[in-house]
């Protein structure tokens, strides 16, 4: 019997596409623990249901992160918290393969179980079941260590005023913290909220967007170490490998700022890091 049976299609969709990109576009993005658990994926499921723009746009975000951690743990000395929040099946830890750091895994109790019924526990790696908004998650952690939290794909659903409470939350809980996620604009946003719409499912509706970066930033008391577009990377190194839709949507995308990754850090600089 296969790991993923009774898993939601909703977990496993990003799994696919990394599992994706990890055959096609290895160049690119390449997941060896995703691709190990290929041949217990539904035949049937989604595997054939999305297009290569709608995996490579679910992998942009990870390619994002997993640069920024790598970036982050280089100026840290390896050191430090890396804690992937919503993190679902995302199988971060293992592509990083930074052991002189520990990641900590958190979403709620049904998620937790899921992954690690599928996935397993890394040997750096500990499994939080939480809510992520309770910050019960980061009871045990040592916050005064070099924190970078990341929080891909989960935002989206929340009020405005949850998420920079939120933030300004972690601001008096990691002295030494740094936050990552991604965000639409309000454009970005609509666009996403008309497919869900037409796909019926209006449970699965999204409110929060970020159309200014540094207003963002100073919304919320922190500084903004980064802004990244989705696919400045992609473009570069999948250029003239992707089909021509696939480059045109990723092209657009940009040049309107519909997706974009944020770094935002207490400190101007990440002057925390003795930089």
């Amino acid at each position: 019997m296969s790991r993923f049976q009774g898993v939601p299609d909703t977990l496993y969709i990003p799994l696919v596409a990394r599992i994706y990109a990890s055959r096609r576009f290895p160049e690119y993005f390449y997941d060896p623990k995703a691709l190990s658990l290929e041949s217990e994926i539904p035949s049937d499921s989604i595997q054939k249901a999305a297009g290569e723009y709608f995996n490579l746009a679910s992998v942009a975000r990870y390619h994002n992160l997993d640069a920024i951690t790598r970036e982050f743990l280089s100026r840290t000395g390896g050191r430090g918290n890396v804690v992937n929040l919503g993190c679902g099946l995302d199988t971060a830890c293992d592509r990083i393969g930074e052991r002189g750091a520990h990641f900590y895994s958190s979403d709620l109790p049904e998620v937790i179980a899921t992954r690690e019924r599928v996935i397993g526990t890394g040997p750096n790696e500990t499994l939080i079941p939480a809510d992520l908004f309770s910050l019960d998650w980061a009871d045990g952690m040592d916050s005064t260590l070099p924190t970078l939290i990341l929080v891909s794909g989960v935002f989206q659903y929340f009020p405005h005023a949850k998420v920079t409470g939120f933030v300004k939350a972690l601001k008096g809980r990691f002295p030494e913290g740094e936050l990552v996620f991604d965000a639409a604009d309000k454009l970005g946003l609509a666009v996403a909220n008309r497919f869900v719409r037409k796909s019926g499912n209006t449970s699965a509706m999204m409110h929060f967007y970020v159309n200014d970066a540094q207003a963002f930033a100073e919304e919320t008391g922190t500084v903004l170490a980064e802004c990244r577009l989705f696919y400045t990377d992609t473009r570069k190194l999948l250029r003239g490998k992707v089909k021509p839709g696939t480059a045109f949507l990723m092209w657009g995308s940009d040049l309107l700022g519909n997706g974009k990754i944020l770094h935002l850090s207490w400190r101007s600089a990440h002057e925390s890091s003795g930089n």
